[in-house]
């Protein structure tokens, strides 16, 4: 592969206006296709097949009414007032007519006739359903219901909407995102001392995400892919690409300061710091794809789209990074170091480099096992709340507090009681109508008398009778752990006569997603799992070091989790976090959560551990090598790991809590893994084992391939160490 990527390097290198233009074109071309095709994003989640789902299906079915999207425009009366006052009432009933004649409506109901009025008269909705479904519906719903409201508004009255018909899309990006992006470049301009080198990996990242991103909004126009895709492909994509592209310049730059002209180092450096990118790629792509396992279709979307743009960041390292450092030329060393270079590239004498400080490594060398203690207890703390994690997704009730969801919401919740915002439908079949009627009456009554019921709506009949409808209002809110309970009780129950009963909902859809998803992660882990080890098998030509990197990953999930539970299910350090919603933890978070944290901390340990390898194939003794291979690429890794972790944590600063959870979550894993786990626990480990860390039984020795990420020592004389990394 090393052959390969050499070759690409010199193409790239010598064809960089080709290369450019190629890129360039690509982005052009991708932009006006997005432009010209995108359509707004799938908002909801759902698993097809499940009871939710398939109660959803069968209710269109039996009352077409329901079929399609819905939503409710909540007007309050200002204080002393009330919505039952003559004038009010009339500006409400106008605002109902305009709203029932809007296009693809099928009814507006009159708050007054459906019993959507609070008790002290100070709050009243109008339900509102449509024909179509949501993603179906035009782009300027909500300004046209607000058209329809003018009456209301022009009243006094105070009108909010909420529901799926009324809930928009905000597209990914803003200026929170962009502080994390500035964060990476200070810290890139910190670490390589010159402007152009800041920018490089940058420009390549943008180059891979504008691709990525843009395709998937191109493609939204064609098949229905959920609003988090785009938003994922986003954040890795960011992330990764500045940190692939990172890799490869440090080992160009190396180089130069080594006396390699500009064009061959590029080539070396694509053909060594190269394959460890494709290998890093690769094992993000492979586990965002193994996605599939859940057979979640949301959740396939996602990783397939996020896989692309991490396959894009490695592209771009591999092709248009060779090319834009050809153009920069020395440019890429801080200005003091460019004459040394030059004359080293004359003289083949090497520039002096500045020493790096390795006393980290060896302290942690010294003391492994009281290292180890502290730092597997210290993660071991920091897991323990993730045994108390609960799976769901958000309501409204986690939009920003000014957003008009937001205050419909708590104008529901106060007025009419918090299961106001996630009723439970129940549907109920029966093949013997002359009894049904009886039958479904005493299941309502049945239901009634279940804990944390509030209110069971009389049975509406569909048109053959062979089918009632029931709405269930609970005591607590679509996202409470109560409200599971109190479906899961629903679900539970033995209908008199022939009915069969069918839950739906947005709580019991909630619900079906996060216990699928739950019952996936089993199988996704052992995957993830059995894919590490056989990588790092063959990577390492070792037993123990695949185990030990599986362990550390391990850790590195469970103290993530645990710190995902206690800000944002428990409300720990929310305010210093800025978290308004506390709740249920995203359902689809710690799956997306295993797969990403599994790839960056492959790639830590393929970083520093084949350093450490390729030193122990030299001969070195194994704290020597450990040490040395530590020292080659800790800077490096060092500089990795807090780029990424600010460009995730910009992404916390967003307002929306799926966002930013995942932003906190992702930002953690990165920084523990790569400071505590990598950089301390995985060098003591090492010291500890000593020879034993690189034993292999000969007959596997003779199955397994070796491979050189780093470069074959046989070729040592021809290695570059990178100067700026290593001890003078």
């Amino acid at each position: 592969m090393g052959s390969v990527l050499h070759a690409v390097g010199v193409f790239s290198a010598r064809k960089r206006w080709l290369v450019v233009t190629v890129w360039l074109a690509l982005l052009t071309g991708i932009a006006a296709s997005a432009a010209a095709f995108s359509e707004p994003a799938d908002i909801s989640f759902s698993i097809p097949g499940s009871p939710a789902s398939q109660t959803y299906e069968r209710l269109g079915d039996v009352f077409p009414a329901s079929s399609g999207a819905s939503g409710q425009v909540v007007v309050a009366a200002p204080e002393g007032q009330s919505v039952t006052d003559p004038a009010n009432a009339a500006a409400i009933m106008q605002a109902v007519a305009a709203l029932g004649q809007l296009d693809q409506v099928a009814f507006a109901a009159d708050p007054f006739q459906s019993m959507a009025v609070s008790q002290d008269l100070s709050v009243a909705f109008i339900s509102v359903n449509f024909t179509v479904a949501p993603a179906d519906l035009p782009e300027d719903i909500v300004a046209s219901a607000q058209s329809a409201v003018v009456p209301v508004t022009d009243a006094g009255l105070r009108a909010e909407y909420a529901g799926t018909a009324f809930t928009q899309w905000e597209e990914p990006g803003g200026v929170t995102e962009a502080l994390g992006v500035l964060v990476a470049v200070i810290v890139l301009f910190v670490m390589l001392r010159a402007i152009v080198a800041a920018a490089l990996p940058l420009v390549t990242a943008l180059a891979a995400v504008g691709l990525g991103v843009g395709g998937v909004y191109a493609l939204t126009g064609t098949i229905e892919l959920p609003s988090t895709a785009p938003i994922l492909a986003l954040m890795l994509g960011l992330a990764v690409g500045i940190d692939y592209s990172l890799f490869i310049l440090a080992r160009h730059r190396a180089q130069l300061l080594a006396g390699v002209d500009v064009r061959e180092s590029i080539a070396r450096a694509n053909g060594t710091a190269g394959a460890a990118v494709v290998f890093a790629g690769a094992t993000v792509i492979v586990a965002l794809l193994a996605l599939f396992i859940a057979d979640i279709p949301f959740l396939t979307a996602m990783g397939n789209a996020a896989a692309v743009t991490v396959a894009l960041a490695v592209l771009a390292a591999l092709t248009l990074l060779p090319a834009v450092m050809s153009f920069a030329g020395l440019r890429v060393l801080p200005r003091k170091l460019r004459v040394q270079a030059a004359d080293a590239t004359r003289t083949t004498t090497a520039a002096v480099a500045e020493p790096s400080n390795n006393r980290w490594v060896a302290m942690v060398t010294r003391k492994p096992i009281w290292v180890l203690t502290v730092g597997v207890a210290a993660l071991a703390v920091l897991a323990i709340p993730a045994a108390d994690m609960r799976l769901g997704l958000p309501s409204d009730q986690s939009q920003p507090e000014e957003s008009s969801a937001r205050q419909a919401y708590d104008l529901l919740a106060e007025a009419f009681g918090p299961g106001f915002n996630g009723p439970i439908l129940l549907l109920a079949e029966t093949d013997n109508p002359a009894a049904g009627a009886a039958d479904v009456a005493a299941t309502a009554s049945a239901v009634a008398a279940l804990p944390n019921v509030m209110f069971v709506s009389p049975p509406i009949p569909s048109a053959d009778g062979g089918a009632f409808l029931l709405q269930i209002i609970p005591g607590t809110g679509p996202d409470a752990a109560e409200t599971e309970e109190l479906v899961r009780a629903i679900r539970a129950l033995e209908p008199p006569g022939e009915v069969t009963l069918g839950v739906t909902g947005s709580a019991a859809i909630l619900i079906d997603v996060a216990e699928g998803i739950q019952d996936s992660l089993p199988g996704y882990l052992a995957v993830v799992v059995g894919l590490a080890l056989l990588l790092l098998l063959v990577v390492f030509r070792s037993v123990l070091i695949p185990v030990k990197a599986l362990l550390g990953f391990l850790f590195t999930l469970a103290a993530t989790t645990g710190a995902v539970v206690a800000v944002f299910q428990w409300g720990w350090l929310a305010d210093v976090f800025q978290v308004e919603y506390i709740g249920p933890i995203v359902a689809f978070m710690p799956i997306i959560g295993i797969g990403i944290t599994f790839g960056l901390a492959m790639d830590y340990e393929v970083f520093l551990v084949s350093r450490m390898r390729e030193e122990h194939l030299g001969g070195a003794e194994p704290t020597q090598a450990i040490v040395a291979g530590f020292s080659h690429s800790a800077r490096v890794v060092t500089a990795a790991a807090l780029i990424m972790g600010s460009v995730f944590l910009g992404f916390m600063l967003d307002d929306d809590v799926i966002i930013k959870s995942m932003g906190f979550a992702l930002a953690f894993a990165v920084l523990i893994d790569a400071f505590v786990v990598r950089m301390t626990l995985v060098p003591a480990a090492m010291a500890l084992l000593g020879k034993a860390a690189w034993w292999m039984p000969h007959w596997l020795q003779r199955v397994v391939p070796e491979i050189h990420l780093e470069g074959d020592p046989a070729e040592a004389n021809t290695a570059v160490r990178p100067p700026e990394l290593a001890r003078t």
